[in-house]
């Protein structure tokens, strides 16, 4: 259960400091959380974080303070657009398991509605059995999987493909 101290809300050009700063604390806090490094990051030009910012990004804040974000990356393309990904998930550890991952994906979901989406995706590495349990709690179904996803040091990770699909009654959709 969220607190009444809790906002999210879409994050808008005149947030670009909090948003690199959100996302860079995500990079350095949980790297093997992410496909990108915090050094990819870091080289970006600011028009790269201005244009990553046209895309959706909500951001939850407790008491005023950014603590968590999730980005919204609709697929290019007519035969494609009813579908986007779930990027850039984080919140900090503090915060996990008092429902605002869940308050976050739902203003998600609500905004993915309105803007006409019809399944959202997700990516999810098959080393976190926490992120996958709390993504099957939300109604997400496990599709595929990625072997050797990633690659760091060596050492290969395989990714989870993860779907939810938001219409009612669309072939193979699922209660959204």
């Amino acid at each position: 259960m969220t607190s009444p101290d809790t906002e999210i809300r879409r994050l808008g050009q005149d947030d670009l400091e909090l948003f690199r700063q959100l996302r860079l604390e995500a990079l350095r806090l949980e790297p093997a959380s992410f496909a990108n490094t915090v050094e990819d990051w870091e080289a970006l030009a600011e028009a790269e974080w201005r244009r990553r910012l046209e895309a959706p990004v909500f951001a939850a804040f407790r008491g005023g303070a950014p603590v968590g974000m999730m980005g919204l990356l609709r697929q290019g393309g007519r035969k494609m657009a009813h579908r986007a990904s779930l990027i850039m998930v984080y919140l900090r550890g503090d915060q996990r398991g008092s429902g605002l991952a869940g308050a976050m994906l739902a203003h998600v979901v609500d905004a993915a509605r309105r803007d006409g989406i019809a399944q959202l995706e997700l990516h999810v590495s098959a080393e976190n059995p926490a992120a996958i349990r709390f993504y099957l709690r939300q109604g997400f179904a496990e599709v595929g999987r990625i072997p050797g996803a990633v690659r760091e040091g060596g050492r290969e990770s395989d990714d989870l493909l993860m779907v939810r699909r938001l219409v009612r009654g669309a072939p193979g959709a699922r209660p959204g």
